[in-house]
């Protein structure tokens, strides 16, 4: 498969503040990447250079082919971008924008209307067609500067947070745009601070902290990393932590992690309902009647924290 986006030992400093520090990436055509990491971890940067509006210190990027740092014109012919802040003329209405962006990318009159009312179908804004950017709410003006990223239906795609500030609905909405643009066959590199929509939308992550690049795999394989799916169990009293430890260390054939203080337990599984049977048959067995008892499942939140130190932002 070819690769659509690749960057080789990216480094960028502002003083003494080393935003990148050799950052490798490479994204196959038609997949989507999902850049992660802390605030100040340096995604923002990596894509500003991917996207020829920074050039690097040091290292090499290529994107649909293209070398970015020695044809940055070709590139932008190739590339969608929508960044952290709304990049929409607050003077005009939605559908000016829109068409304004088709006219500057060439389209020609005719295609650039076109292309204009369907991006503001698409993006429910054709309500608000006529009126001001101004006039619009945040969660508007985001939905109006990510349509203009696709007005012309790029093969690459950078989109820098793309659904922060929007509602649940809107959210929800641009996950399906995102997915079809991806099923036609472009290809895709996301930061964003949800992480339930990296896990969603992401072929692969790439989770960075202090300019490095500190783990790479697929959603699933990071998850597997901190520790998969665990059973965690909750007794009543505690006198019966012993007895349920016991019970846990027979079955995982290792001691539980336990919490005396809380009165949890807990153990990997790799069959979770098999498992969750035989402890409540034992625990039913010893007379232990649980307050609660459930399988957790590793998400990307556990993740972030395992990797980084720190809890995802809100």
């Amino acid at each position: 498969m070819t690769d659509a986006i690749v960057a080789q030992g990216l480094t960028k400093t502002y003083g003494a503040v080393k935003a990148l520090d050799g950052i490798d990436l490479r994204v196959p055509e038609g997949t989507v990447l999902g850049l992660l990491g802390p605030n100040g971890a340096g995604k923002t940067t990596c894509v500003r250079i991917l996207t020829t509006l920074l050039r690097p210190d040091s290292g090499s990027v290529t994107v649909a082919g293209i070398d970015v740092l020695a044809h940055p014109q070709r590139v932008r012919r190739s590339i969608g971008l929508s960044g952290q802040n709304a990049a929409v003329d607050e003077h005009l209405t939605g559908y000016e924008n829109l068409e304004m962006m088709g006219r500057l990318y060439q389209l020609g009159r005719k295609t650039a209307r076109t292309r204009a009312h369907e991006l503001l179908e698409r993006f429910e804004l054709t309500d608000a067609a006529d009126r001001p950017a101004k006039t619009y709410s945040g969660g508007m003006r985001r939905r109006l500067d990510l349509a203009g990223a696709l007005v012309t239906s790029p093969p690459v795609i950078f989109l820098d947070e793309p659904t922060t500030g929007l509602d649940p609905r809107s959210r929800l909405g641009m996950w399906d745009v995102i997915a079809e643009r991806v099923r036609s066959g472009s290809t895709l590199l996301l930061t964003t601070q949800y992480l339930e929509e990296a896990d969603r939308l992401a072929d692969d992550i790439l989770v960075v902290d202090h300019g490095r690049a500190i783990a790479h795999g697929t959603p699933d394989q990071l998850k597997r990393q901190v520790g998969g799916e665990r059973l965690e169990l909750t007794v009543s009293e505690a006198d019966q932590v012993p007895v349920a430890e016991g019970a846990l260390k027979e079955i995982s054939g290792e001691p539980p992690t336990v919490d005396r203080a809380a009165r949890t337990l807990s153990i990997p599984v790799a069959n979770s309902t098999r498992t969750l049977i035989e402890v409540v048959r034992r625990l039913d067995a010893a007379g232990i009647e649980p307050a609660e008892i459930g399988i957790h499942r590793a998400t990307l939140d556990d993740v972030f924290l395992a990797l980084t130190g720190q809890e995802v932002p809100k």
